[in-house]
């Protein structure tokens, strides 16, 4: 696998269009800070770890949803591993008017834009998210 990041957001997608109450992923810890934005801002009800046999762990995501439809309207990697994009904090863009956000991999970590813009760092931007 090439792009895990961009794996995850795609089982998210298709999972959310299949109407499933969860997905599995294989784990990692980028994944899982991403997960862990996302639970933050609210965009998934939440997400853990599964041993399936020693050394070999899988993360099963809760998608949500609001009156059956998702929440994630939008969800789409920005930086690829062919084509990296970083930005500084003061050209980070605003997505849908602010009513969206951007995951970035920090020096701080990974953090949304709205916590970046607080810790005035800028870095990678991973995926934006409707």
């Amino acid at each position: 696998m090439t792009d895990p990041v961009g794996d995850l957001l795609t089982r998210i997608r298709n999972g959310q269009s299949a109407r499933l109450d969860s997905v599995t992923v294989p784990a990692s810890r980028l994944r899982s800070n991403v997960l862990d934005v996302l639970q933050r801002e609210g965009y998934i009800r939440g997400w853990f770890e599964e041993e399936l046999r020693p050394g070999v762990k899988e993360i099963r995501v809760e998608l949500k949803y609001d009156n059956g439809r998702p929440v994630i309207k939008e969800i789409k990697r920005v930086s690829t591993p062919g084509r990296r994009v970083y930005s500084k904090i003061r050209e980070l863009p605003r997505h849908f008017n602010g009513l969206g956000i951007s995951i970035l991999s920090t020096p701080r970590g990974v953090m949304s834009d709205a916590e970046a813009r607080a810790a005035n760092v800028g870095g990678e931007v991973i995926c934006k998210v409707f």
